[in-house]
């Protein structure tokens, strides 16, 4: 069993930046895919980033590609997402997410993971 916890939401304005963490349970938390999704009101959760359990290999949505890096501290448990140039349309709950898998797959892509945290609110207005 993992349990996984986000922390660093906030409310922020157009442009900012902001960086997510999720602290993860477990003492084999380098044999899970981590990621990155979120969820805006009334619309579905969608995949944000993710991270092989390495840290050598990532994926991003094309919406956030180029503004958001996600990153892994395998010695703390703990994967991050560096939120850049905030745009209102990234306001959502922000989840993070667990695979024990040895490569990112389409399914984890997809939203089938193992795990889920609480999620965290991010709101970019101005």
């Amino acid at each position: 069993q993992v349990q996984l916890v986000e922390s660093g939401g906030g409310l922020v304005h157009p442009g900012d930046s902001l960086r997510l963490s999720c602290a993860a349970s477990g003492r084999t938390f380098g044999t899970y895919v981590m990621g990155w999704f979120r969820q805006a009101p009334g619309k579905e959760r969608e995949f944000v980033a993710a991270i092989s359990g390495s840290g050598r290999s990532t994926r991003f949505a094309d919406s956030v590609r180029g503004r958001f890096t996600i990153s892994r501290d395998n010695a703390k448990n703990t994967v991050y997402l560096q939120m850049n140039t905030l745009k209102p349309e990234d306001t959502a709950v922000y989840y993070c997410a667990a695979e024990k898998a040895l490569y990112i797959a389409a399914g984890f892509i997809e939203g089938e993971a193992d795990y889920w945290g609480q999620g965290t609110q991010v709101t970019v207005s101005s």
